[in-house]
């Protein structure tokens, strides 16, 4: 029934999604106030160790210099080619999170395109953000590679409203989601385990027949006397 779901809503939207809400807990309001500890003196002291740190970031960076466009290029071209998708988390400010995945290639007006259709006010200007520290995100021609959202990266929703407006209240209430979205929370698709080569019984069976084989004819060539020995 749950899968049945989550194919029904991913068939709509054309990709999977994931919604669950934020369980991550801020700090207490003690540990907050609490002063830093105090580090010991020899903390600040200059080591050997700090001084081959900086020579080997000095000459890394030399490296790169060096190192012709061409060569570069290459890198960066693999890099790329390692990054297979883009995971993008939508948080939004009721606490609940919609998680979709993106081609790298795909461009960032995909997250526009989704949001449209599973928002429960479509029809309300808004405005996604990156933070820290907090970046409005105005250029959705780029692609998810380049604009740093491979493999993953976490997308802020805000309403685009006059915050003593009536309807901004209104909105900021809630809920952001579609209702039948918002059903998923907690839901995932099941994925199919790797079937083994050997059942569960056949190994046991195996290895006992082993067992049981080797002690035999350890035993028996114990009991078998050689030729050249006499009693």
């Amino acid at each position: 029934m749950d899968e049945a779901k989550l194919l029904s809503v991913a068939n709509e939207l054309g990709r999977e999604i994931r919604v669950f809400t934020n369980t991550a807990t801020s700090q207490s309001s003690d540990e907050i106030s609490a002063p830093p500890n105090d580090e010991p003196d020899d903390f600040y002291d200059f080591t050997p160790e700090d001084y081959y740190h900086i020579i080997a970031d000095k000459l890394g960076a030399q490296s790169q210099i060096l190192k012709t466009r061409k060569m570069r290029e290459a890198e960066a071209a693999a890099r790329k080619a390692r990054v297979t998708k883009a995971v993008i988390r939508f948080r939004f400010p009721d606490n609940y999170i919609l998680e979709a995945k993106f081609q790298p290639s795909e461009k960032i007006q995909k997250l526009v395109d989704l949001l449209m259709k599973v928002l429960a006010r479509p029809d309300l200007p808004f405005y996604l953000y990156t933070t820290p520290p907090k970046e409005q995100i105005k250029d959705f021609s780029k692609d998810f590679y380049s604009a740093g959202f491979a493999p993953g990266a976490i997308v802020y929703f805000s309403y685009d409203l006059p915050k003593d407006s009536e309807l901004s209240e209104v909105a900021s209430a809630g809920p952001y989601l579609r209702e039948d979205v918002l059903s998923l929370n907690g839901l995932d698709f099941a994925r199919e385990a790797k079937n083994p080569i050997h059942s569960d019984r056949e190994i046991p069976t195996v290895e006992a027949s082993r067992d049981v084989s080797e002690p035999a004819q350890s035993a028996k060539k114990k009991q078998t006397k050689p030729k050249w020995l006499k009693l």
